[in-house]
C-alpha cells in the first residue's frame, strides 16, 4: 500500500516493500552497500529489515561454519547458500528459506519465502529434513522509521518485486 508521510526531510511516500528486493544505485554513499541486492523481510512505518542475498561468504570458511553449526554432511536434493546478510548482528545466523518447512518461530514473508533464526532449525537441515531451499545469512540490514524511504527518494535504492524462484536460484 502507499501512504504519504511527512518527515524532517520532506514529504515521503511509504510503500510496503516486504517480499521485494532493493538494489543499490551508484548514488548510494554508504560503501558497505556497494553493488548490493537486499531481500526485504519486513518493512513498516516503524522500520525495515532485510538480508543481503548477493554477498557470498568465502568458500574456505564454508566447511568450518557448517561444522560449527553441527551440519557435517552434505545436503541431499537441497540448495543451501551462505551469505553475508548485513552489518547488523553479523555474528547471528538467519535462515531465509522456502516455505515448505514452517515452525512456530518462523516469519512467513511472502509466497514461497520464510525466515527462521532458531538453532533447532539447523538440526532439521542436518537431518535432511526442513526446507528444500535455504540461505544462511550472517547478520542483516536494518533501517529506522522513514530512513529507507528517504534513501529511496534520494535515488540510493531501486526496488522491484520478485518471485521466490529468483531468490533461491544461483
Amino acid at each position: 500500500y502507499y501512504e504519504k508521510r511527512k518527515f524532517k526531510q520532506g514529504l515521503i511516500i511509504f510503500m510496503d516493500l516486504t517480499g521485494q528486493i532493493i538494489v543499490s544505485m551508484p548514488s548510494l554513499k554508504d560503501e558497505r552497500f556497494y553493488k548490493t541486492v537486499i531481500y526485504m523481510c519486513a518493512h513498516s512505518k516503524e522500520g525495515s529489515m532485510g538480508i543481503i542475498i548477493n554477498k557470498i561468504i568465502d568458500h574456505d570458511l564454508y566447511p568450518d561454519l557448517l561444522k560449527q553449526l553441527g551440519i557435517d554432511q552434505p545436503f541431499k536434493n537441497k540448495k543451501f547458500f551462505i551469505r553475508y546478510g548485513g552489518p547488523v548482528e553479523s555474528g547471528r545466523g538467519f535462515i531465509l528459506h522456502s516455505d515448505d518447512s514452517i515452525r512456530k518461530e518462523t516469519l512467513t514473508i511472502d509466497k514461497g519465502v520464510a525466515l527462521t533464526n532458531t538453532a533447532e532449525f539447523f538440526d532439521e537441515l542436518s537431518k535432511d529434513s526442513g526446507p528444500r531451499f535455504s540461505i544462511l545469512a550472517l547478520g542483516y540490514t536494518g533501517w529506522g522509521p522513514g530512513q529507507l524511504e528517504y534513501e529511496i527518494k534520494e535515488n540510493s535504492w531501486m526496488n522491484m518485486p520478485i518471485e521466490s524462484s529468483f531468490l533461491f536460484d544461483e
